[in-house]
């Protein structure tokens, strides 16, 4: 369906319910007609930043069975045009900046630049950006940032700590392979390397070692390729994996703050101050790059904690503010709100335009894998499925598990952050189930490490717990300061 840039599909209201509604990630179609940053191929972008040096992350094209952190891979500065003349194997390369990276065992990524320091020159190029069309009003490039790749390019498993995230592509195909918040555990989360906001997972998700992460096989994936014009909204703590699939990929993307941002900076501020204070002290087995080079440095223990504090108090104001504004509104504005029999929010005068945007599908569920989105998939998997999903449907909520650091199931070794796993079948003689842990443990346990203990110490579930606690404390301090003052 043809449609033009005076007739979205979507008003910019109607965008932003839709997003506020969905649960799982969806690719919207025929959203950035007109939208001049449709022009921005690398080619263009090369015009635009002429002498300009970006700095490209490279890794090889090779199966390891573990994530290419950013920690092990290797980093040059050079002109978009220097970048284009290496991907097409042109004259001059082996003397320039790639010259140590033949492009037929590496990859490269300008990954993460910030468009508002890209373009601080030419900031009428911010405006090519119109999130604004997404209901959210006044963003463009400027809260932006770009991407540029090669075939096999990618960013490793994770998830992002703030907001949500729309992703828009502008040339070439990435695909995307999506995890639910609630298979955090089978993703075997770490914060080594450390990069605030950014949990990542042990887990090489295209070639997993299941001999070491189990539980992995029993992840969901929610898989798309994303072709360009197309944009992907990813919903909070939905773990992703990215790669690009042609020669060349251009991509922009902006993150969203959410309400419950604030609680999550608190939980960030007490993940920075334990990974620096025992990062930062000597010892035999702190010899590892553990911190991303995303990060400008190690602050003090002193700063650390001052960021706790701030974050905190910051937190706790915002809430006495919302449960302020709770008490005085008006008792019709709060009314509970209809829901579906799967749990979503349901308005009578939704929007349903089938034809215009979908939702990620669940691998399990369509084995045809990652194929690209066509109108031919609008016609089976829309907007309406995406709001009214049956119990069937993969993206399900699964069985709740108690929140622990290490989830030990008996007879399974499901889960223990950072150590070596196991499963039972693996030793022992199968004449006590007993006897099978103590031969694996001693078999294939080593000495723990530091970044055993922090995968225990910062696992999500523990961050979360001691954020409430700081918040509870907090609350109690609140409250005896202000019994003594009256």
């Amino acid at each position: 369906m043809a449609t033009t840039a005076s007739a979205k599909p979507f008003s910019p209201e109607e965008t932003r319910r839709i997003l506020h509604h969905l649960q799982q990630p969806a690719v919207f179609l025929n959203m950035t007609c007109g939208w001049p940053v449709l022009h921005w191929t690398a080619e263009h972008l090369s015009g635009c930043l002429g002498n300009r040096l970006v700095r490209f992350r490279l890794g090889r094209k090779e199966e390891t069975n573990a994530p290419l952190f950013e920690t092990q891979c290797s980093y040059v500065e050079a002109k978009l045009a220097q970048f284009l003349s290496w991907t097409r194997g042109q004259a001059g390369t082996d003397v320039g900046p790639f010259c140590d990276y033949p492009y037929s065992e590496y990859w490269a990524y300008a990954d993460y630049k910030y468009i508002a320091m890209l373009f601080q020159d030419q900031p009428s190029m911010f405006e090519d950006v119109k999130w604004s069309e997404f209901g959210f009003e006044g963003r463009n490039g400027r809260e932006s940032t770009l991407w540029i790749g090669t075939m096999g390019a990618n960013t490793p498993c994770h998830l992002d700590s703030y907001g949500c995230n729309l992703v828009l592509q502008v040339q070439g195909r990435k695909r995307w392979h999506l995890f639910p918040p609630e298979d955090t555990s089978k993703l075997y989360p770490t914060r080594i390397p450390y990069e605030e906001s950014s949990v990542f997972s042990q887990v090489d998700v295209l070639h997993p070692d299941l001999r070491r992460f189990p539980a992995f096989q029993r992840a969901r994936a929610h898989t798309v390729t994303l072709q360009p014009g197309q944009v992907l909204y990813v919903p909070r703590h939905w773990w992703h994996y990215v790669e690009s699939v042609d020669p060349v990929t251009v991509s922009v993307n902006s993150w969203i703050e959410l309400e419950g941002d604030d609680v999550a900076r608190i939980s960030e501020a007490v993940t920075k101050a334990v990974v620096c204070a025992l990062k930062s002290t000597p010892s035999d087995d702190n010899t590892d790059e553990w911190l991303n080079p995303t990060e400008e440095g190690v602050a003090s223990h002193n700063e650390n904690m001052q960021y706790v504090n701030l974050a905190v108090r910051a937190c706790a104001q915002r809430q006495r503010s919302v449960c302020h504004s709770k008490l005085t509104q008006h008792p019709k504005d709060s009314r509970p709100v209809k829901r579906d029999s799967s749990g979503q929010v349901r308005s009578n005068n939704d929007p349903v335009k089938d034809s215009h945007l979908i939702y990620v599908r669940c691998q399990q569920e369509d084995s045809s894998e990652t194929r690209a989105v066509t109108p031919k998939d609008l016609e089976v998997k829309s907007f309406r499925n995406c709001v009214g999903q049956t119990q069937e449907d993969c993206t399900a909520a699964p069985r709740t598990e108690p929140a622990s650091a290490v989830r030990l199931h008996q007879g399974e070794h499901e889960y223990s952050p950072g150590l070596t796993h196991c499963r039972p079948c693996d030793c022992g003689d199968g004449n006590s189930e007993h006897r099978q842990s103590e031969d694996c443990w001693e078999s294939r346990h080593t000495t723990i490490t530091t970044n055993d203990l922090l995968d225990c110490l910062v696992h999500p579930d523990i961050i979360t717990r001691v954020t409430e606690l700081l918040l509870e404390r907090h609350r109690g301090s609140h409250r005896t300061t202000t019994s003594l003052q009256l």
